[in-house]
């Protein structure tokens, strides 16, 4: 891809347009007219302050904005409330005030946290979300969820504050590590499954141009996972029905994350095991074909992905997805299939069933 895409994600006055091409973080029109105030606090870590911070400011600078820079740890294991304390005194020290922009630089982890420390410092400040991995690009910087995980549950300390804009930069995929790609193309590929199953068969027939990172077919992934997100946020930007769907894999995969530790999954290779466990449990009940199943298994394995949970109690899943955010009157919520491009929300899962599902018989 060669030029920028622009998309909107409407939401009435906190509409905000989402930017997908190369070599954005250079192009100070981008940024220069959500930087009204002339004050941004540049969030990153350490592994994206060497690659991308220096651009960012260098942007920042030309558009006649003041900056300063606040580098968190790198890793899942760092998105808790200790960090965002940090980040808040980094804050106040520096005398940020309300019309100072946080700018997020990094992937889902920062994005996430900066985004809440953006929620909820002086009582909601503005940010842009700068995303570098896929998985943010496709996923986690559009919707304006934003939260960090307790011991007992990822993502559960939160609130929804949507960002000024996204820029989307696809020249940061180039120093992406095949491990976080294939963890990206996780989401890419749950788009498909819950909403587009032409999307899904086109996943099918280019999966190798994706992970070979060809230009081409990562522009046409992330636009059309962007735009598919776009328009369910649009319909229940707080998550009270449909928004729901783009959770596919998340009751299982946040329960394993949760499980094993934050950091020893990255949070799509959970995803992808959690969409394979909800694919199963869709075939155990008769709701989606095992030939779906097959084409599901079949797609996240040429992408690089696992697809076996891992061996953990039935009460330890139990409890853990008993924490779900989507339960309602303490019945576990489910996302499942129906068939490759239609999903559902099952409030209703035999207990029975996923019992015995969970346990191997």
């Amino acid at each position: 891809m060669k030029k920028m895409q622009t998309l909107t994600v409407g939401l009435g006055e906190r509409s905000y347009p989402i930017h997908i091409g190369p070599g954005l973080i250079g192009q100070a029109a981008l940024f220069a007219g959500h930087l009204r105030s002339g004050r941004a606090a540049v969030i990153t870590n350490e592994t994206v302050a060497p690659l991308y911070a220096d651009a960012v400011e260098t942007t920042l600078a030309a558009c006649g904005t003041r900056y300063f820079r606040i580098v968190i740890p790198d890793g899942e294991a760092h998105k808790r409330w200790e960090t965002l304390d940090r980040v808040y005194g980094e804050l106040l020290r520096a005398q940020a005030d309300r019309g100072s922009v946080i700018v997020a630089v990094g992937g889902g982890v920062v994005g996430d946290l900066a985004g809440f420390a953006a929620a909820t410092y002086q009582r909601g400040v503005p940010y842009i979300q700068v995303p570098t991995t896929l998985l943010a690009q496709v996923d986690s910087s559009v919707g304006g969820k934003t939260a960090v995980n307790h011991v007992l549950g990822k993502n559960m300390i939160g609130a929804f504050h949507q960002p000024l804009a996204v820029i989307a930069d696809t020249k940061t995929l180039d120093t992406l590590p095949d491990r976080e790609l294939a963890a990206g193309l996780a989401e890419v590929i749950k788009y498909g499954a819950i909403r587009d199953v032409a999307f899904f068969e086109w996943l099918e027939g280019n999966v190798g141009r994706l992970r070979s990172r060809d230009p081409d077919a990562l522009a046409y992934a992330i636009s059309r996972s962007c735009q598919i997100k776009a328009e369910i946020v649009a319909l229940d930007e707080r998550e009270a029905g449909p928004r729901a769907l783009l959770n596919l894999g998340h009751t299982f995969g946040h329960a394993i994350e949760t499980l094993e530790g934050y950091g020893a999954w990255l949070h799509g290779e959970a995803v992808a095991v959690g969409m394979v466990m909800a694919a199963r449990l869709s075939a155990r009940l008769g709701r989606l074909p095992q030939a779906d199943v097959n084409r599901l298994e079949a797609l996240l394995g040429h992408a690089g992905l696992g697809i076996e949970p891992p061996a953990l109690p039935v009460d330890a899943w139990l409890d853990a997805m008993g924490r779900d955010k989507k339960n309602e009157s303490g019945r576990i919520t489910l996302i499942l299939l129906d068939r490759l491009g239609t999903a559902v929300i099952e409030k209703n899962a035999p207990a029975n069933e996923l019992n015995a599902f969970l346990s191997g018989r």
